[in-house]
């Protein structure tokens, strides 16, 4: 019963977040991460700092919202963000910068820094050798 609880409220908040999607400002990211996670906690703290307005839904089913997403296994991070307003994805610890990058782009569906990166938001310092890939795994931006 609890799982199916669980499902149940991850499904409803990804369907109100893509119901405001047509109304939210281009600058409201929901994002989803294990609760038990400090880096996500780091990356949200960033993009808030950034001025990004962020909604952190916690979830201990990352799976099922990476899938329902279409995050590509091979890209996945710890937390996935959807941008309100354009249903763009962003992939772990991507910087404010790509984001923004990002949003310039509308054809863009989704950006990545696969796995966890030491020279990211929420992990460390950016250094100016991170980089983000597109879902296709093309390179997108260096931070």
């Amino acid at each position: 019963m609890e799982f199916s609880l669980k499902r149940l409220l991850i499904a409803a908040a990804l369907a109100a977040m893509t119901s405001l999607a047509h109304a939210g400002a281009a600058h409201v990211i929901t994002v989803f991460q294990d609760p038990n996670c400090g880096c996500c906690t780091g990356w949200v703290d960033h993009m808030r700092e950034s001025g990004f307005e962020v909604n952190a839904i916690k979830t201990t089913d990352m799976a099922l919202v990476k899938q329902k997403l279409g995050v590509p296994v091979s890209l996945s991070s710890c937390h996935t963000g959807v941008v309100q307003g354009t249903g763009q994805i962003i992939e772990g610890h991507v910087p404010a910068s790509a984001v923004n990058k990002l949003l310039a782009d509308a054809s863009v569906r989704g950006v990545a820094a696969p796995g966890m990166p030491l020279n990211a938001p929420g992990m460390g310092e950016l250094d100016g050798t991170l980089v983000t890939v597109d879902f296709s795994g093309r390179p997108f931006s260096k931070d």
